[in-house]
């Protein structure tokens, strides 16, 4: 077992409501699409001419059967009946916080309308790709009250790392659940319901069958924590000679769940952190390391450099499982466009949170972390969401708005962010995702 030897500082996370201690996670991230529900041809971040031109106008209509069914709620023809996903508080969908309830507003104001467990002010990715394929919102593994199964289960938890943590939750704000436990609970899930069906047991159940295993979409949205929660003690430096550790640890966890029956494998890499609000206002930095559209160079570098390690080594574990559909999505290239080019896509602000205080270029405040009341320099602040979260790429300096969530989602169905190419437009009668 891969392990990583994290010592994180406390600055670098914001605090735990509820939990007494210090820390929190530092990973993850409604939309002014005008009613445009179509998928995109995929975006130029890097052209000239990507400023002026907008999402919306890369958003096509590539699927003319797609669209004769939008309307429907009913769940559609998919080859995949359920979705297992892994990750950290960029998929989050409550595990964390049924593990250590305590979450409280403005989180999920947007679409919920009171905190739903996630990391944003509506929906997430993951959220959109479920509507997008037909399937409900994906319950928690760990909430027990009022999960239902039959079409997957969510093993992400906020906070979590790829690699084995060495510290505790109520020190340093790490996640227990790594990656390795979101697996060993995913073997735990599938021992459980075939011991169900094999007792026969009558009446209803919130259990799927027990060949949804290979008729299944398996997700991967981590990695983010193992990257940015060492950055201040060691720097960049340091922390790129553990990040082949993580790669192969995605590849290994991707080889043990395709032992259980998986085929399908989405995984997404590293989103340009150094356009976070939260690294730029924490992290010392030159001048010279910001780019043209305020981002931090060196860190989005880095970002960069494991992403092809990511891509190197999904390639290789690609060979290893002949039968298996194993692709890598850029999400890294989907944000990117986001931060730098806001409002060619509906949005307004790209390195400001929507959800903190201090306002100025960043609104952000290590201090009064967002939904936090406290005192600084004797006076009682609160961290509050603006009112027009529809114009944000970042909802709290961290983790992406529901309006980004919902851009992005839409970019990655157009199918042009895979690699290798993989027809999931034909594989399903995508949804729209309002």
């Amino acid at each position: 077992m891969l392990e990583c030897q994290l010592s994180t500082p406390l600055e670098l996370f914001t605090p735990l409501r509820g939990i007494q201690g210090q820390g929190i996670y530092f990973n993850n991230y409604p939309l002014s699409l005008q009613g445009q529900e179509s998928y995109p041809k995929k975006m130029s971040p890097w052209s000239s001419k990507s400023s002026t031109v907008t999402l919306q106008q890369h958003f096509l209509v590539v699927w003319v059967v797609t669209v004769a069914m939008w309307g429907s709620e009913s769940y559609s023809k998919c080859d995949f009946e359920a979705i297992f996903n892994f990750g950290d508080s960029n998929s989050d969908t409550g595990g964390f916080w049924a593990a250590f309830p305590a979450q409280s507003g403005p989180f999920g104001m947007t679409y919920f309308k009171r905190p739903a467990g996630r990391a944003s002010d509506g929906r997430l990715m993951v959220d959109f790709l479920a509507q997008a394929l037909g399937l409900p919102f994906l319950s928690p593994y760990l909430q027990s009250i009022g999960s239902d199964y039959r079409h997957g289960a969510n093993y992400a938890t906020l906070a979590s790392t790829v690699l084995l943590p060495n510290t505790s939750l109520f020190v340093t704000g790490i996640s227990p659940f790594s990656l390795a436990i979101q697996i060993n609970q995913m073997k735990e899930f599938k021992v459980k319901v075939h011991e169900f069906h094999a007792a026969r047991k009558q009446g209803s159940t919130p259990l799927p069958s027990p060949d949804v295993f290979g008729k299944s979409l398996y997700t991967f949205y981590i990695g983010q924590n193992d990257f940015t929660s060492n950055l201040a003690a060691i720097g960049i430096g340091g922390v790129k000679q553990y990040l082949p550790q993580v790669a192969a640890q995605i590849a290994g966890s991707i080889k043990e769940l395709y032992a259980l029956g998986g085929r399908a494998f989405l995984v997404l890499n590293l989103a340009p952190v150094g356009c976070y609000p939260a690294l730029l206002v924490q992290l010392h930095h030159s001048t010279s390391d910001i780019d043209a559209f305020g981002c931090l160079i060196s860190y989005n570098n880095a970002v960069v450099d494991y992403n092809n390690m990511l891509k190197k080594a999904l390639s290789q574990t690609r060979m290893a499982l002949p039968k298996a559909s194993l692709i890598y999505v850029d999400i890294h290239a989907i944000l990117l466009e986001l931060f730098q080019h806001p409002s060619s896509h509906g949005l307004k602000y790209g390195t400001k949170a929507c959800c903190g205080h201090g306002g100025g270029q960043y609104n952000f405040d290590p201090k009064a972390y967002c939904g936090n009341t406290r005192v600084i320099n004797g006076s009682t602040v609160t961290a509050s969401a603006c009112g027009d979260p529809y114009k944000y790429v970042s909802w709290d300096g961290i983790h992406a708005t529901e309006a980004a969530n919902k851009l992005a989602t839409i970019a990655i169905l157009n199918g042009s962010y895979f690699d290798p190419p993989f027809p999931l437009h034909h594989l399903c009668d995508l949804q729209p995702i309002n």
